[in-house]
């Protein structure tokens, strides 16, 4: 079978770079959920990268199994991402209001930002 971890991680970078637009267009939920996105497909490609499969869309523990070590801080990162995966795109995944009130650009550069470190990472471990 191909390694196909170049394709996931070329995906994570489109994925980010959907996510930078889609806040300058002030949709910070979906910019939200695709820096979410990002990171969990570049952590996948790495995975692959080392000849593992990966499922799930936890990144947190996504990093937590690779075979090498990962940095506590980008773990804690990760997890701030992981609360993206559903309420950004659900009107039950809040008390109450569509996703969109729920989010701004303090959010979305967050995530945009904490992606961008995952990616990075990925990046210099794939080279």
């Amino acid at each position: 079978m191909p390694n196909r971890s170049k394709d996931w991680f070329l995906q994570a970078e489109r994925d980010l770079d959907h996510a930078k637009a889609s806040k300058t267009e002030g949709r910070h939920e979906w910019s939200c959920f695709a820096a979410q996105q990002s990171a969990e497909k570049a952590v996948k490609a790495l995975h692959l990268h080392h000849g593992q499969e990966a499922w799930g869309h936890v990144i947190a523990r996504l990093l937590r199994e690779l075979p090498i070590d990962v940095n506590e801080e980008l773990i804690e990162k990760a997890r701030v991402l992981d609360n993206y995966y559903i309420p950004t795109r659900y009107a039950n995944g809040h008390p109450e209001g569509p996703p969109f009130e729920h989010y701004g650009h303090l959010q979305s550069g967050e995530s945009i930002k904490y992606a961008g470190e995952i990616l990075e990472f990925v990046r210099v471990k794939m080279a």
